[in-house]
């Protein structure tokens, strides 16, 4: 199974995270089937917190792959995911 999900980086106190999809069995900072886009939780402008390659996200999404929950909220946020 095909997970869309985070993967932290940044140093202490200062996160941002890659989205991307992978592998169900793989470690949270392991290995990306693919590079989806980028979270930045401490940016102000809300334009600039999330930064998606839409169609490759939608595409994961019609072939199967399921979002977690942080993941699923953002993609609700931006218009690309609804809940069935």
């Amino acid at each position: 199974m095909v997970r869309i999900r985070l993967a932290r980086f940044g140093r202490r106190h200062r996160p941002w995270y890659r989205i991307g999809a992978y592998d169900a069995k793989t470690a949270r900072c392991g290995r990306c089937l693919e590079f989806l886009g980028t979270y930045d939780p401490t940016l102000a402008e809300n334009d600039k917190k999330v930064i998606l390659d839409r169609e490759r996200v939608v595409w994961w999404l019609d072939h199967g792959a399921q979002p977690t929950q942080t993941v699923a909220r953002i993609l609700k946020l931006h218009g690309i995911y609804s809940a069935k």
